[in-house]
């Protein structure tokens, strides 16, 4: 069973989609990535890009981020996520949508702008790196924000150039099949 660690919904309980289409991030996992940010989530602007139960945004609202926005190509998970944002208290600071990563980021472009962002999708389609390099290009992140890249096979190399203006904070492996890399994004010029 899923919870809320800590902040103003601590030890709520979340919904996960029954079966496989889903991998809920574990709570190791989960308590890994927030002890390495938690002093950086104070009125962030949220994105959970793959949101699955929408677990991460929530789990940041819960420590004191500003909003959050929920994205995932399941309908079914959607379901999940507003569920869980009700039960949690969070529904009103979220907002709620059923797409693709890529044509989310096009579609956002200009409208949207965030500073915390989650990317955790299925490890088989290992589109992080492509995920975080999109953000950039279309402006979808500003300088300081920071990026958590959850990821199974797919390798996380700083030097690739879609994550140029990226700067690798913490890396992390949790057995044979996850890792976490956090960067921060210094803008498209480095700054």
């Amino acid at each position: 069973m899923m919870r809320i660690i800590t902040g103003t919904a601590r030890g709520r309980k979340l919904l996960t989609l029954e079966g496989d289409a889903t991998r809920p991030t574990s709570e190791r996992i989960k308590g890994a990535i927030f002890s390495s940010i938690q002093f950086e989530l104070e009125g962030r602007v949220v994105l959970d890009l793959f949101a699955g139960s929408g677990q991460m945004g929530l789990e940041a609202l819960s420590r004191g981020a500003e909003r959050a926005t929920f994205i995932d190509s399941s309908r079914e998970a959607m379901e999940i996520v507003k569920k869980n944002a009700r039960s949690t208290g969070f529904f009103d600071l979220s907002h709620f949508l059923v797409s693709d990563f890529r044509n989310y980021i096009r579609k956002a472009s200009g409208r949207e702008k965030f500073d915390l962002v989650f990317i955790d999708p299925p490890y088989a389609t290992e589109c992080c790196a492509e995920a975080a390099g999109l953000l950039s290009k279309y402006e979808l992140i500003i300088p300081g924000a920071i990026v958590v890249l959850e990821s199974g096979q797919e390798k996380i190399d700083i030097s690739d150039p879609r994550l140029s203006g990226y700067e690798l904070i913490k890396s992390a492996s949790y057995g044979k099949m996850t890792s976490v890399n956090i960067l921060l994004y210094r803008g498209a010029d480095g700054e």
